[in-house]
């Protein structure tokens, strides 16, 4: 529901900022990028301090505080006059952002240890979903409402995901608060867990690689000679597919790491997708641009959940929301840079954004080769850490 409120209206911050009376092409390219960005920038700097009060008072009030945020944030843009204020509304929302991954940590928490990576793949698949289904209701609802009242719509439906998570989720018993004289995990021994370093950078490499198509893919196709007109088509279609496949890697994690370890899963899903990306990169034909990114888009997912399951099965209950939080903020630092790193290089050529995503992969799947430690399946999950 909150994904779907906020992919409702954000595909088309653009258009609102041309109502808002900016002209120019470029300041109107550059007022969207800028605030895109400065939410998950500000997130992945905030999200490690969350997770600190999430494992003190539960996750669950922190996403209702969330929410609430949201609905008042969203709410507010609807009355906007200048591009600054939207910007200004998204810098708050980075700082009070944080369901989703706080959602990944509930999940996690909930299930038994031996379904974990199913929970966090089933939340992932539900967060890639809705960036499917909500613009498709924002270019219903705009032509009807008009842009400004869709932002109170995409409230309405972060005021139902707060209903059901106040109404419907039962959090699970906290681990017990340090006793007196003994001090919290500090942020070093979670950074020193088995392979999360790691699981941290693998996070954020596949997110810069998966947000690099957004910026240049339609350029890319009308490149490959499309018209105008069959441009926003075909784009539109190769965004579904690799939003579905990704949707349908987060589920098939769970099935190979019964088989495999998460070492052995990350490195061939991540050698398969730069693979395929280069394969993309130089296909002209529609459907093996399709094909090839279907398979990018499988392997991408399955890594992602497979690295947050990864990360998930070494760290202790006592400091879940915390860790989670570190894989966030990784997540998140990849989500905000990956943008602006792909329109540097596409100024140069638009195959390089490609190309530079092919060799990302095979120095991910090198790195995971050599430097993370085997763990084979089941997962078990670390025991609290003893603070002296």
């Amino acid at each position: 529901m909150g994904f779907t409120g906020f992919t409702l209206v954000m595909p088309f911050l653009p258009l609102y900022i041309r109502q808002l009376g900016v002209t120019d092409i470029g300041e109107i390219a550059l007022w969207t990028g800028v605030t895109l960005g400065v939410s998950p920038a500000i997130a992945a700097l905030t999200a490690p301090l969350w997770g600190r009060v999430g494992d003190r008072f539960g996750n669950k009030l922190l996403v209702q505080r969330s929410l609430v945020s949201f609905i008042a944030v969203m709410s507010a843009m609807a009355y906007v006059t200048k591009p600054w204020h939207l910007f200004a509304l998204r810098a708050v929302q980075g700082f009070f952002a944080g369901y989703g991954p706080l959602t990944l940590s509930m999940a996690a928490l909930s299930a038994p240890r031996e379904k974990m990576a199913i929970a966090i793949g089933t939340v992932q698949t539900a967060q890639r979903m809705g960036p499917a289904i909500g613009p498709v209701i924002g270019g219903m609802l705009a032509p009807i409402f008009g842009l400004r009242n869709s932002f109170f719509v995409a409230a309405g439906f972060y005021a139902v995901a707060l209903i059901m998570i106040t109404v419907l989720f039962k959090e699970p018993p906290r681990a017990p608060r340090p006793a007196a004289g003994r001090q919290r995990t500090p942020f070093a021994s979670i950074l020193a867990f088995e392979n999360f370093l790691l699981v941290m950078l693998v996070l954020f490499g596949l997110q810069l690689v998966d947000r690099s198509f957004g910026p240049v893919l339609p350029l890319h196709v009308g490149g490959l000679g499309y018209s105008p007109a069959e441009v926003p088509v075909v784009s539109g279609l190769l965004f579904s597919v690799l939003a579905l496949t990704a949707a349908l890697g987060n589920q098939l994690s769970s099935r190979v790491l019964k088989q495999h370890s998460p070492r052995v899963v990350i490195i061939w899903a991540v050698m398969i997708a730069a693979a395929a990306l280069g394969v993309f990169t130089v296909s002209r034909n529609i459907w093996l641009l399709a094909a090839a990114l279907a398979v990018v888009g499988l392997c991408i997912g399955t890594s992602i959940t497979t690295a947050f399951a990864a990360g998930g099965a070494v760290i202790p209950q006592d400091v879940h929301a915390t860790a989670f939080g570190f894989l966030t903020s990784a997540s998140l630092s990849g989500v905000a840079i990956s943008p602006v790193l792909s329109g540097l290089i596409a100024a140069r050529s638009i195959r390089g954004v490609f190309v530079v995503g092919v060799a990302m992969l095979l120095i991910l799947a090198f790195v995971v080769r050599r430097v993370m430690v085997e763990r084979n399946p089941p997962m078990e999950v670390a025991p609290a850490v003893e603070e002296s």
